[in-house]
């Protein structure tokens, strides 16, 4: 369409984009609700269930770069489009599996679709708003994200699931779900004009336009601090995020209280997304609430370590972890745009590196604790390591230098 999108329009688009990135939750962490049924049913062991749990991230590594790189060329719209897409129907995939082999083919097509939403959205961001408003509108579609994994934790497992016949009905209808919505994206991001902050030329794919982007991020001190960063926080994210339904299944909680509690960690999430970067935007405080939100994080994870005699007394910690991972995920995603060098043109290409980077860390957690768990049959081990990297995260943001000028 011609002319320039109306505010409301652009919330309205980003709002989408929320929707469809809550349906990738939503998908992503119905593995990890139905675990321990899935390791029953497949026969797997605690490495293999770890990888599983750890496959979406594991996809950001060898293509997370090169998505970055074409959403800079192709345009948001495309990759979110085409990420939700292919999330459905890696979901779908997953519903018919017989064995650990084609469970990993059909995850790891989803998290092919996960990292178009992923590096999309920022960049669809950057694009409606300007620098100084990016790190809100991130909440926006932070939140929608965060619905949808809160929704598979509290309602996947003891409602959805039950009512459907179980685990693979549950993949069908979510996947089924998954790809209406990327239709929809697709009317709507044909009708809604480009935004004020898009440019008419975004580049193109040769190799020395590739190698410039190149440079120009990997050059750049604080976006490799802010790679670091990134790393811990996916790390933890998805170690604890992969693990936690299962810890607390081990320490006796039937699964619908396991998935309850788990839920309280999204909504820690959606806590600290609407309020952290609010907050550090007002006092222009980035490197502290980065500081902040890793020590936080640290706190709840060693408050994990506990195993009170009343399960409520877990609704702190895992609160506590909500909050501080959920604080650092806007601010992640928002710092690009405002580094010099960086900005909108270069927001796909920066955050495609943080997350192609920084998902080792994502896929290593849930694996190394499941491994953890397999050697001294406790997870004792993992939750200190998960507690060591959110101590790394905060000393990463406290040495980013170019923030608060």
């Amino acid at each position: 369409m011609d002319g320039r999108p109306t505010s409301v329009e652009n919330a309205a688009l980003l709002t989408l984009g929320g929707l469809g990135y809550g349906s990738l939750l939503f998908v992503w962490f119905s593995l990890p609700a139905y675990l321990n049924p899935i390791i029953e049913e497949l026969g797997l062991t605690g490495t293999q269930a770890g990888v599983l749990a750890g496959a979406v991230p594991l996809t950001y590594i060898p293509i997370g770069l090169a998505s970055g790189l074409v959403i800079d060329r192709l345009g948001a719209r495309v990759g979110i489009g085409a990420g939700i897409a292919l999330a459905g129907l890696g979901q779908i995939g997953r519903a018919f599996t017989a064995d650990f082999p084609t469970m990993l083919a059909c995850t790891l097509l989803l998290g092919v679709g996960a990292t178009g939403i992923t590096f999309g959205l920022p960049k669809l961001a950057s694009e409606l708003y300007p620098a100084d408003r990016v790190g809100r509108a991130a909440s926006v579609y932070l939140v929608g994200s965060y619905t949808g994994s809160a929704t598979v934790f509290a309602f996947g497992r003891s409602v959805l699931g039950p009512a459907l016949g179980g685990w693979r009905p549950l993949f069908v209808a979510s996947g089924l779900g998954t790809i209406g919505v990327a239709a929809v994206w697709t009317a709507a991001a044909w009708y809604v004009p480009a935004g004020r902050h898009e440019t008419d030329d975004d580049g193109d794919f040769s190799l020395p336009s590739l190698a410039a982007d190149m440079r120009a991020v990997l050059g750049h001190r604080d976006l490799r601090l802010l790679v670091v960063l990134g790393t811990m926080y996916l790390l933890v994210l998805h170690g604890v995020q992969g693990w936690l339904v299962t810890v607390l299944e081990t320490r006796g909680l039937d699964a619908g209280l396991a998935g309850t509690v788990t839920s309280l960690l999204v909504v820690g999430q959606v806590t600290g997304v609407l309020l952290v970067p609010a907050v550090a935007e007002r006092l222009d405080r980035t490197r502290e609430a980065l500081a902040v939100c890793g020590g936080l994080a640290g706190a709840g994870v060693l408050g994990l370590l506990a195993e009170p005699n009343v399960v409520l007394l877990l609704v702190a910690p895992v609160m506590l972890i909500g909050f501080g991972m959920g604080g650092l995920s806007p601010l992640i995603r928002a710092i690009p745009v405002e580094l010099e060098g960086i900005g909108p043109e270069l927001t796909g290409t920066a955050v495609g590196i943080v997350f192609a980077v920084g998902e080792i860390g994502g896929f290593l957690g849930p694996v190394v604790i499941g491994t953890l768990r397999d050697v001294t049959g406790s997870f004792t081990p993992g939750l200190l390591l998960c507690a060591t990297a959110t101590l790394v995260a905060a000393a990463a943001g406290v040495a980013m230098s170019s923030l608060d000028n």
